[in-house]
């Protein structure tokens, strides 16, 4: 029989060492599932748009419409569109003709005509972080021109049915996206222009702290 100080003593402590430290390195380690999850960037939220629409929820935007109220608008960003597309805009119903508003001071970036948009506006906020598009217009307002500064509430455009929405009732197509780096005006991140929008409304005392 070994004693403790002898060969077989000393594998056993060995052993036991070595088994500790397995232990150890197993318990610092993140879990796999961790591992598998790619973390969102820096400064951004998990939930994509989530810290943009907040941002822009604060600035309290001027309705695009005039006499348009909050609760009159419907959420149809998630809506389906054709060729398996999402919505990622909402439709504004109006007469054709209503005066279309810039909900922020900035810059019209850019006045296209799109087979699917018709007449369309896009308009970059003051930081350049964000552009707004309105789209189905019947008409740009008189003297618009691309890179012109433009003020919250300005008359921009009018309400129509142009594009792909011919035939249709006269809305506006509304939609908010976070431009990349670049400020191209074709592209962006879509954001849900609904909850922005309705930031305005109280809420219910119910859910008042």
């Amino acid at each position: 029989m070994s004693s403790a100080g002898g060969p077989g003593g000393m594998s056993e402590s060995l052993s036991a060492l070595l088994l500790l430290g397995l232990l150890v390195l197993l318990l610092l380690l993140p879990p796999m599932a961790a591992l598998a999850d790619d973390p969102a960037p820096p400064g951004m939220s998990a939930l994509p748009g989530d810290g943009d629409s907040a941002a822009l929820a604060a600035r309290r935007l001027t309705l695009p419409l005039p006499g348009l109220q909050p609760q009159a608008l419907t959420d149809t960003f998630s809506a389906a569109r054709s060729e398996g597309r999402q919505h990622d805009a909402i439709d504004i119903p109006a007469p054709a003709g209503t005066p279309v508003l810039a909900v922020e001071d900035g810059r019209i970036a850019k006045l296209f005509l799109s087979q699917p948009g018709g007449i369309t506006i896009y308009q970059f906020d003051p930081t350049g972080r964000y552009s707004y598009y309105y789209a189905h217009l019947q008409g740009y307002a008189e003297g618009l021109r691309e890179g012109q500064q433009v003020r919250r509430g300005q008359v921009i455009g009018y309400v129509g049915d142009t594009g792909n929405a011919r035939g249709g009732p006269a809305h506006l197509h509304f939609a908010i996206a976070r431009l990349p780096p670049e400020q191209s005006w074709w592209k962006g991140e879509a954001l849900n222009p609904y909850p922005v929008l309705r930031a305005g409304i109280p809420k219910p005392t119910s859910e008042l702290p």
